[in-house]
């Protein structure tokens, strides 16, 4: 970008997307030629009339004061003697109004920042010589056929409109110093879903069903006449008597409305996305029929690399619910929901399902970019906003959600055994807990703050989101675990950690004193899983009974759910785990499977016994944190257990949990050290074990551990 300047629009486009272009002529023998392009917005840059690349929704989403990404493409043989090269440019998270439930000064702010582009051609030509055509004032621009585009609304494209009356660039003053090379996974279109059904509801609505939530958009395919129009709407349920619906979505429009051309067209949105299963028609040319419509899934490039297989048909969709959600939210940060006027990265959401989500896709590089955006928008004090990229800065830090700053990289090293992300992150990671021991009110605890505590609860109490454990005890537990996990990261990469070691040491003691007593089931969870329990065999068990006493409920929110079956596991009642993991009754992760969800909801009850919803104001049907649990399915009840003296897999203990009532279950994991696959049936009463590892394996089964040289294993049990 050294002869680049950002260009934007002579005078205000608007809603309007404006179509930047340069037309240009290649009068020798090409070697080879590159495009490097990013913008303020998102674009869809296309050369002759053809795309530049398959990444949509470039480029996407970082933390744009401080790190925009730019991407390079190859486009020696897309080139002419004569070339036109076309970029149109949407709000995309850059100027939309974002988060539509906040009106707030840096909302505005950021809605009114303007939409430029910026980038170079450079032509290689054979004798050797080069040449740079880049964004200057030399470049023009019209108004396109996208007349509307943004995150929450939704898109309106006229097929009827050519750019014309082009006019002269300006150049805008903005700074180069953020440009970044591609690092995050490109954004691509990853599988095509046909629809199901189209319904003629009870309200005389016309639906139609793509029969499985997605994030994307939806292709249309028709004949129709010049001004003729398409337009619909987005939902992801419908209500009590069967009528399209989307309340929920709050102020998000989700509204796509296509005015058409004459004769055969394909149109889908380019510059914005929905996350549904249903759509419904307002207006359609003719009678509509399935083959008009395809649903396009549009995700970061991820590799799926966990499969889980049983021999119970509700647990297997509870896992396609898992793998869908994770598809539809890590849409290139990982989001908490895809459909409303929300879709932020929320820390807390990624930190508890990191473990799952490493587990289920190569997310090494998504998540190391994300990262790098957490480091970017960490507070002077060291504090880490709730969402990230940072567009709630009026909220404070929180217990469990600032945590993702330690978390998140700890289990990417992990699982993927690259020390990189801790040397990446270890100066975010000890300013995070140092910030902690700046903003308590006591002294080696976590006291006093604005938290979200243990999110969602049932345990909460009447009229609160909040569960009923203490704010100052889940800040508290956090703080020690964060602190530990600094610990681990320092010695790993060789730094003297005998002031944190010290300071973990108070913590603990600090909590022991003050919280001697839990109160719920998630305080006797958290205390065990992190180490603060001073008899957790006896916390473990009394976390048991009184899951018992309770009918085999959990009560747990956002805080406790990804650890509760863990826990139970590891102390001796894999029994109740497998309870708790097997219930159908309100709450439990079954219970959206049996009204017929095909992703994770936010809320286990989001459509009640009768039908009716838990609420309009949150209540999303795509929201993957409670997808955590595919970590105890990997973890316990396959028994694949991770190192941490091996991180990356590189040796790996197998000790398998069956149970009879699932009758079979088989794990895959791809990891960087090769494949492990565990698997266990039922077979006559007895249990018939198949272990293969790629990698050297200690195999835990009937209480025998034997050390393994990579191979496949039969055992009987």
């Amino acid at each position: 970008m050294r002869k680049a300047e950002y260009i934007t629009t002579s005078r205000p486009a608007g809603d309007i997307c404006p179509v930047f272009r340069k037309m240009f002529s290649v009068s020798k023998q090409i070697q080879k030629a590159e495009l490097q392009m990013t913008a303020l917005g998102v674009y869809e840059a296309v050369l002759n009339g053809k795309r530049v690349s398959d990444y949509v929704l470039a480029p996407g989403w970082t933390t744009y004061e401080k790190r925009l990404q730019v991407q390079t493409y190859d486009i020696t043989d897309m080139l002419r003697e004569e070339n036109d090269l076309q970029v149109t440019v949407g709000k995309g998270w850059f100027s939309s109004p974002m988060p539509g439930f906040t009106n707030d000064e840096d909302r505005t702010r950021r809605a009114e920042r303007p939409r430029a582009v910026v980038g170079e051609i450079c032509l290689t030509y054979e004798d050797g010589s080069e040449e740079i055509i880049a964004t200057d004032v030399a470049w023009e621009w019209a108004e396109g056929p996208v007349r509307f585009s943004e995150i929450y609304d939704g898109e309106a494209y006229d097929a009827t409109v050519e750019p014309a009356d082009w006019k002269k660039a300006e150049l805008l003053d903005w700074p180069k110093e953020i440009l970044i090379p591609q690092e995050g996974e490109e954004i691509r279109e990853i599988e095509r879903v046909l629809p199901k059904e189209i319904i003629h509801t009870p309200a005389g609505e016309t639906v139609v069903d793509f029969g499985q939530e997605i994030t994307g958009y939806v292709e249309i395919c028709l004949d129709a006449k010049a001004g003729e129009q398409v337009e619909f709407l987005h939902g992801e349920v419908l209500d009590q008597q069967g009528n399209f619906y989307n309340d929920n979505y709050r102020t998000a429009k989700a509204h796509v409305l296509y005015t058409c051309k004459d004769g055969q067209q394909t149109y889908h949105p380019v510059l914005t996305f929905f996350g549904f299963r249903y759509i419904k028609l307002v207006q359609f040319p003719g009678k509509p029929a399935l083959e008009n419509f395809a649903g396009i899934v549009v995700c970061s490039d991820i590799r799926q690399t966990g499969y889980i297989r049983t021999g119970d048909p509700m647990v297997n969709q509870l896992i396609s619910n898992i793998i869908w959600g994770q598809k539809g939210n890590f849409l290139d940060i990982p989001t908490d929901c895809p459909q409303r006027d929300e879709r932020l990265g929320w820390t807390g959401d990624a930190q508890v399902f990191v473990k799952t989500a490493s587990y289920n896709f190569d997310v090494e590089k998504f998540f190391v970019k994300w990262m790098h955006d957490i480091s970017a928008e960490q507070r002077a004090d060291g504090g880490v906003g709730v969402v990230v990229p940072n567009y709630l800065p009026v909220n404070d830090s929180s217990a469990a959600w600032g945590d993702a700053a330690t978390i998140c990289p700890w289990q990417i090293y992990l699982t993927y055994g690259n020390p990189q992300i801790l040397s990446d992150q270890f100066d975010s990671m000890k300013k995070w807990v140092d910030f902690i021991g700046s903003a308590t009110t006591t002294p080696d605890l976590w006291t006093g703050g604005q938290h979200f505590g243990d999110w969602l609860g049932l345990d909460a109490p009447s009229g609160s989101y909040k569960g009923s454990s203490r704010d100052d005890f889940i800040a508290s537990a956090f703080y020690a675990y964060s602190t530990g996990l600094l610990i681990k990261a320092g010695k790993i990469l060789g730094k003297d950690m005998t002031e944190y070691e010290t300071l973990k040491d108070r913590i603990v003691s600090a909590f022991r004193r003050t919280f001697p007593d839990y109160t719920t089931q998630t305080e006797h969870i958290l205390a065990v899983h992190f180490g603060l329990a001073e008899d957790p065999q006896k916390t473990a068990d009394v976390l048991a009974e009184m899951i018992r006493k309770d009918g085999s409920r959990m009560r747990t929110g956002f805080v406790g759910t990804p650890y509760i079956l863990h826990v139970l596991s590891e102390y001796g009642h894999g029994d109740l785990a497998y309870d708790l993991f097997l219930r159908k009754a309100y709450p439990s992760w079954l219970y959206p499977v049996g009204k017929g969800a095909t992703t994770i909801w936010e809320h286990w009850d989001g459509i009640m016994e009768d039908g009716s919803f838990w609420s309009t104001d949150m209540n999303s049907f795509n929201h993957y944190a409670y997808g955590s649990v595919a970590d105890w399915i990997y973890e316990k009840a396959a028994g694949i257990r991770p190192m941490e003296e091996a991180p990356g897999f590189e040796r790996v203990m197998i000790a398998p949990m069956p149970d009879e009532r699932l009758g079979s279950l088989e794990a895959e994991l791809h990891t960087r050290n090769g494949v492990i696959r565990s698997g266990w049936r039922y077979v006559d009463g007895c249990v018939r074990y198949e272990i293969t590892a790629e990698m050297p394996v200690t195999i835990c089964v009937n209480g025998t551990k034997k050390d393994m040289e990579p191979g496949k294993y039969t055992f009987w049990g």
